[in-house]
């Protein structure tokens, strides 16, 4: 799937031409009815190049304030998309260089859905890098260090909230991370680098308690990149312990003296259930044994 040079079509070469401004949400020549009716037809366009503009022009959707445009028609058109395969190399690429780029750059819209909706539309593209591979290793590389850079700067945590849906930047973050830390084209360095940025939000920032499942998606990242046996017991061990330290609490009984203690002692607890829980579920017998005495090490003294 590589893409020889100078074959990107015309409509995919006006999309990256046109950046970061975004345009009406629905697209020209689209209604809102006209793609709810999509929708309920699981997506299903036959014309081709239709279908590769029509992907180009959802990603001007992904910040629009109407959840079920943003996220039930544009983020689950493009994964279904993609994961039948029905893009064209050239419009991944498209999606790719649109994307990217917005991931880490002042937020664009005020009401900050625009960039976790980036992070987890940029998953999709990964997976079809992971299931058959595309991008250069120097893309590949970036878009590690985008992802990773995304995940570790998310402040606003809001999750849910009735009539706006879904922000969920560290769980979309973390979506996006899985994708790249399960390929095996990415090494011990650069999973390396993503569970840096994984444990870096394990306790969210200023006093933020996670409420919208955040450590269950976190501890996915490090579950499956455990099983790529990259690392040994040894590793895993000295890693939960870290992440399992009260600090800088001087240990976890003061966490019951404040809101910001409490809230430290419930997003650790919770991760590190959640990745006991996959252990548990897991059917690799061999990461068990590698994964889950240093899991449960990890969560004894904590309260």
């Amino acid at each position: 799937m590589r893409l020889p040079s100078g074959l990107l079509p015309i409509a995919v070469l006006l999309a990256l031409a046109a950046g970061p401004a975004f345009a009406t949400c629905p697209p020209d020549g689209w209604t809102a009815d006209q793609l709810e009716a999509l929708r309920k037809d699981d997506f299903k366009l036959d014309d081709a190049a239709q279908r590769d503009a029509l992907a180009l022009a959802l990603v001007d959707c992904l910040g629009d304030p109407d959840p079920v445009l943003r996220d039930n028609t544009a983020f689950e058109g493009l994964s279904r998309w993609m994961r039948e395969k029905s893009l064209s190399p050239p419009t991944l690429a498209a999606l790719r260089e649109r994307l990217e780029p917005e991931l880490n750059a002042p937020p664009p819209d005020e009401s900050g859905v625009r960039q976790p909706f980036t992070a987890l539309v940029l998953s999709e593209v990964a997976r079809t890098d992971r299931v058959e591979p595309w991008l250069t290793p120097e893309q590949r590389a970036a878009l590690v260090a985008d992802a990773a850079t995304y995940l570790s700067g998310v402040r606003d945590y809001r999750g849910f909230i009735d009539g706006q849906g879904w922000r969920h930047g560290v769980a979309h973050g973390s979506d996006l991370a899985l994708q790249l830390a399960v390929n095996p084209a990415i090494d011990r360095a650069q999973v390396d680098t993503l569970l840096a940025a994984v444990r870096s939000q394990v306790v969210a920032a200023d006093g933020h308690a996670y409420i919208h499942g955040e450590p269950g998606r976190l501890a996915r990242v490090v579950y499956f990149a455990a099983q790529r046996d990259l690392h040994d017991a040894k590793y895993w061990d000295a890693w939960l312990k870290e992440i399992a330290s009260p600090g800088p609490l001087k240990d976890w009984g003061f966490a019951f003296g404040s809101e910001a203690g409490l809230a430290r002692l419930h997003d650790t607890r919770s991760f590190l259930q959640a990745l006991l829980a996959l252990t548990v579920r897991g059917e690799d017998a061999a990461l068990r044994e590698r994964l889950q005495p240093a899991v449960i090490a990890a969560l004894a003294p904590i309260p």
